[in-house]
């Protein structure tokens, strides 16, 4: 299972998505791609946020056309089982003085939860949290 960062989805909803990341993508069984929740509501936010025009309706119907044909019924939710990590994660980030935000912690938590790797460009923050990475960006 692999879990799509926002730095990901925001990636392939470019007009001109980077060919590495495109390439590695296309590589997937599409049963293995994954969104959650949160990544969802950020990139729905971002949308949400730009001023009306032909920009905000294009990726609208980019972001919806990922969500219905190509990810639909595979967004997983920040749940209990989640939660309990969540709170493990931010507790020990605070401990050893590198917080965690809460959307890198819920993130985290779910990937945890499911056993999941994280694909994202964000490689600094998410690897003190203990899951597996994947950035599909050329180095």
């Amino acid at each position: 299972m692999i879990i799509l960062d926002t730095n990901i989805l925001s990636e392939l909803m470019r007009s001109a998505p980077d060919p590495s990341v495109l390439a590695w993508i296309d590589s997937l069984p599409a049963r293995e791609i994954f969104l959650i929740a949160i990544t969802v509501a950020e990139c729905l936010y971002g949308v949400e946020r730009l001023p009306a025009g032909k920009r905000k309706a294009s990726l609208a119907r980019a972001l919806s056309s990922m969500l219905v044909e190509d990810l639909d019924g595979r967004v997983l939710a920040f749940d209990g089982a989640a939660a309990v990590r969540y709170a493990a994660l931010v507790a020990a980030g605070e401990r050893s003085g590198h917080p965690v935000s809460m959307a890198d912690g819920q993130i985290a938590a779910i990937c945890q939860v499911h056993s999941a790797i994280l694909a994202t460009r964000n490689v600094k923050d998410f690897g003190r949290l203990g899951i597996a990475l994947h950035n599909p960006f050329p180095k």
